[in-house]
């Protein structure tokens, strides 16, 4: 590992249900990629995952960039895919793959950047700064270094900007993250903040799973209607509680119907395949759920949502694919905070 005085982790952040009001914090979007530390000494460039992994073999194109601009530094950012006007998240996880080959294919298809937002090294060890003068380093670094492999990320210290990027950006952020000005950089901390844009969509249940080696629901799975009129698999919602179960179990059971869902259905071959995808219970498109979600890749919810509650006034048909918001888009961010 090159800068061995520098082994660090990423700084990150904890979670609120709300951005800080007072004076003497710093705002930025929150992105939606892979966080990454890149170092570059002695002509060497390191690209080191949140956990500590080499990411350099999968990301080429971003190693060539960061090369190319010369220097001894440590950054840290964000890896992201721009597709069109979006940030496509498959893209990414596509890329951790064994085949070279495809790899560099994939690089060269759909090229990936770094997101900047924040330097540790430049002629000198940065961590022990306040981030204030460290943003103002960074800023300085990338006029130095322009390349089209890296972005700078956009950055306020106004609290009602913040909040209104997160009421009007849409679907253009995961959040806000917000760190204080004279903090220094505390490696594997979680010493910032996020605030993450969760939404929510109503959805047909379109089938259940039971719980392992017991006759209860353990989660119910999600549909949306496409264009077309097909019922498509999107995700699932599984905090249900165990005074619950039973009920909830007795009020499904009468339902269950083939086919469920009419297009993607659970155990169709995708990424999120698993040994249980095939043992679910296909349902009569009766019951309307409202769920809460952070993120859509692929027109499916990446993670588990929260059910919110029933949805008995709204008909199955008005249950569609137009409610998710896909990725995050940075040229919407870019127009937003004026960019």
């Amino acid at each position: 590992m090159p800068f061995p005085d520098l082994a660090l982790a990423p700084m990150e952040a904890r979670l609120q249900d709300s951005l800080p009001d007072e004076g003497g914090w710093q705002f930025e979007p929150k992105w939606d990629g892979f966080r990454c530390l890149a170092f570059r000494d002695g002509g060497t460039v390191t690209l080191m995952s949140k956990g500590g992994k080499p990411l350099g073999r999968y990301f080429p194109e971003v190693v060539a960039g960061l090369d190319a601009v010369g220097g001894r530094w440590v950054l840290d950012g964000e890896l992201i895919i721009p597709v069109g006007a979006s940030l496509d998240f498959s893209a990414l996880q596509m890329r951790l793959h064994p085949a070279e080959s495809r790899i560099r294919r994939l690089a060269a298809e759909t090229p990936a950047q770094l997101m900047l937002f924040d330097c540790l090294w430049d002629a000198g060890a940065l961590l022990d700064r306040p981030l204030a003068e460290r943003r103002l380093r960074l800023e300085r670094w990338l006029a130095e270094h322009p390349s089209p492999t890296l972005r700078l990320s956009p950055a306020t210290q106004d609290p009602a900007t913040a909040r209104d990027w997160l009421a009007s950006a849409g679907g253009a952020l995961d959040g806000v993250v917000a760190k204080r000005l004279d903090q220094p950089y505390r490696a594997g901390e979680r010493d910032m903040v996020k605030v993450k844009r969760m939404r929510t969509a109503d959805c047909v249940v379109g089938g259940f799973r039971y719980t392992s080696g017991a006759r209860s629901v353990g989660s119910l799975l999600l549909g949306l209607y496409d264009d077309a009129g097909l019922l498509h698999h999107v995700g699932f919602t599984s905090g249900i509680a165990a005074r619950e179960r039973a009920a909830l179990t007795a009020r499904l059971e009468p339902l269950i119907e083939a086919p469920g869902f009419t297009g993607d259905a659970p155990g169709g071959p995708s990424r999120w395949s698993t040994e249980r995808s095939a043992a679910w219970q296909p349902l009569r498109a009766d019951l309307i759920a409202e769920v809460r979600y952070d993120h859509v890749t692929g027109r499916r919810f990446r993670h588990g949502t929260r059910f919110l509650r029933w949805r008995p006034d709204k008909a199955p048909r008005q249950c569609t694919m137009d409610q998710l918001q896909e990725e995050a888009r940075p040229a919407v961010v870019a127009n937003a905070l004026g960019a």
